[in-house]
C-alpha cells in the first residue's frame, strides 16, 4: 500500500510544489476538491484520461496521511 504513495511527486517548478500525481499537472487537492464535491471516480478518469484508478487512491491515501499526523489542541470557546 505504501508503493502508491510513489504516485504523490513534487516539484517546485510545477503548482509552486503543491503535491502532484506523477509529475502531471493534475494536484492531489484538485483530485480531493473534485472528490469532495461528488464527482465520481469515473468521470474524473474519463475527464481526465492520464489519469489511473490508482492515482485517486494516491490521493486519499496521502490525504490520510497528512490527516493522521495532525496535532489536535484543545481549543477555548472566546466570551
Amino acid at each position: 500500500m505504501q508503493d502508491i504513495l510513489n504516485r504523490i511527486t513534487f516539484n517546485k517548478d510545477i503548482l509552486c510544489g503543491k503535491p502532484l500525481i506523477r509529475g502531471l499537472r493534475i494536484s492531489v487537492e484538485m483530485i480531493l476538491e473534485l472528490l469532495a464535491r461528488g464527482v465520481t471516480e469515473e468521470e474524473i478518469l474519463q475527464d481526465y484520461p492520464q489519469l489511473e484508478p490508482d492515482d485517486l487512491r494516491a490521493a486519499l491515501l496521502y490525504a490520510h496521511h497528512m490527516v493522521a499526523r495532525e496535532n489536535v489542541f484543545d481549543r477555548v470557546a472566546v466570551g
